[in-house]
């Protein structure tokens, strides 16, 4: 029997990955004008809370649901922390080329050992794993771990690392600049949507009707409409969002709440060719989101800060395309392996 898929995962996940493709654009490709306009502050965070936050509290719900076992896990986790190190390598190939011919003159190690969000991924799975293996993860355990992580960032200071065990620390509890998504607080989102699960038999029929859905939206709505300056100005200060406090994480818990309601709220609806391919990059997100950083981190080493909002329109177009016809061929070329193998 084969297992349905949940249209409201993939809308989010898919729309989260689309989000991720314009804020790296922002970040790698646009004009420093740009970058610190209004309009830049608004796309910074669209590719902030709807983002990271939203896929790994998504990720943290799927694996509440799952039955899967503790050593299928930790090889999971360790696939995906490989996968990182891969990724890191493969994006800043072009990069390391020019530090290479000394064009360029900075430490390549940042750029390898950059905590993106596959290391987060990977790590929260491992912790994740250890944490049901050892049977503690109830709605109150999570919620006490939660507040813990964000007691370590609110009363511990952050060590003075030397240069060789910063790229270790940066993994877990660093304010260093390429520890992107650390461990701590980042690891609260995969818990989140863990915690989401865990109380969805309570709320569970307040979220099957759209009249329900509609008082949801419009509560979470109106928080969000009072508090989404303050939402705006911590995600485009980019070393604030990466190692944000307790508050902005209630304001993004707030925000995916009603994120969730609305998409679960489409999802009620018929498919159209809009939600179907972003239900199509949610299926397949973790090779999409390969393929966008590996081309956006090649070219944006030579446009580096030089493109119009003209020209992130077309690139932000030709990304999506290309990124979404080699995740395609990557599909066909898995399919056609395990045909030959089988």
């Amino acid at each position: 029997m084969i297992k349905s898929r949940n249209r409201t995962a993939d809308l989010l996940k898919g729309v989260a990955v689309i989000l991720m493709v314009q804020v790296h654009l922002i970040e790698l490709f646009a004009q420093q004008n740009i970058y610190d306009s209004s309009l830049g502050s608004v796309l910074l965070f669209l590719g902030g809370p709807p983002a990271a936050p939203v896929f790994m509290a998504v990720m943290g719900f799927f694996i509440a649901s799952g039955n899967t076992s503790f050593s299928k896990s930790m090889q999971r986790g360790v696939k995906l922390l490989f996968g990182g190190l891969l990724l890191n390598l493969g994006l800043n190939f072009h990069l390391f080329i020019k530090i290479y011919n000394n064009t360029i003159i900075t430490s390549p190690w940042p750029y390898l050992f950059g905590v993106d969000i596959l290391f987060l991924a990977g790590f929260s799975i491992i912790i994740i794993a250890f944490l049901k293996k050892i049977k503690v993860l109830n709605p109150t355990s999570i919620m006490i771990i939660i507040a813990l992580i964000f007691s370590i960032i609110a009363f511990v200071p952050y060590p003075e690392i030397n240069n060789n065990l910063s790229y270790i620390s940066a993994l877990f509890y660093d304010n260093i600049w390429w520890s992107y998504f650390p461990v701590i607080p980042w690891l609260v989102y995969p818990l989140t949507g863990y915690l989401f699960y865990k109380t969805i038999p309570k709320v569970k029929k307040y979220i099957i009707t759209k009249k329900y859905l509609l008082i949801i939206m419009a509560v979470t709505g109106l928080i969000l409409l009072f508090t989404i300056g303050y939402g705006i100005s911590v995600a485009a200060n980019l070393h604030q969002y990466y190692h944000h406090n307790y508050l902005y994480y209630l304001f993004v818990v707030n925000f995916i709440i009603f994120w969730s309601a609305l998409f679960h709220y489409f999802a009620l609806f018929p498919s159209n060719f809009i939600t179907t391919f972003a239900e199509w990059l949610g299926k397949n997100v973790t090779v999409f989101y390969v393929m966008q950083w590996l081309l956006i981190g090649n070219i944006g080493t030579a446009l580096y800060k030089t493109q119009n909002l003209y020209k992130l329109a077309f690139w932000f177009i030709g990304i999506m395309l290309l990124a979404s016809l080699l995740t395609m061929a990557y599909i066909e070329a898995k399919k056609y392996y395990k045909r030959i193998n089988s």
